[in-house]
């Protein structure tokens, strides 16, 4: 199980929009913006995230989607 998230893609980004259903769009540092979803053990911990926060996201194999999964 560990092998599966050390292959998944880490990008840094800036939050540059909140959506409804703690949905996120972000600019990541390559300038391209996708839109992210909060990651589970940041609900469960009320880590709450808001537009200028820096994010380090976890990205889908196809690039267009992301997982919001530390706040800096």
């Amino acid at each position: 199980n560990q092998d599966l998230s050390d292959q998944k893609l880490k990008e840094d980004g800036v939050v540059i929009d909140a959506l409804p259903d703690t949905k996120f769009r972000v600019k990541l540092n390559d300038g391209r913006e996708i839109l992210a979803y909060l990651a589970g053990k940041m609900r469960m911990n009320y880590i709450k995230v808001i537009v200028g926060d820096k994010v380090t996201l976890e990205l889908s194999p196809d690039g267009n989607k992301g997982r919001i999964i530390f706040r800096r």
